[in-house]
């Protein structure tokens, strides 16, 4: 059942209507606000928007880091399972 969250950001409220628990919404909305205050106290710009596009920019960073790190682990461990496979089918000597 769809629900509505309310949560601000930059200090404009928006309404989602979603099958996710408010309050994950509202830990999302936490998560970004943190995120650009970041920025802010980094001095690299003062105005929303840049600090928004740099939030999100380090955020998708570090995503795409986390996300290739899991593929490589899943690949060797596919890899291993293979190798397992294949010593296994081989005659023992």
């Amino acid at each position: 059942m769809k629900q509505v969250a309310q949560v601000e950001i930059l200090g404009q409220r928006y309404s989602f209507r979603s099958d996710t628990d408010p309050k994950e919404i509202e830990q999302v909305a936490a998560f970004v606000n943190s995120r650009i205050d970041e920025v802010f106290s980094s001095g690299r710009t003062a105005d929303s928007l840049s600090a928004a596009i740099l939030a999100l920019m380090n955020v998708a960073g570090e995503y795409l880091q986390l996300k290739d790190g899991n593929e490589a682990v899943e690949a060797e461990q596919r890899l291993e399972e293979l190798l397992q496979k294949l010593e296994s089918e081989l005659p023992s000597t």
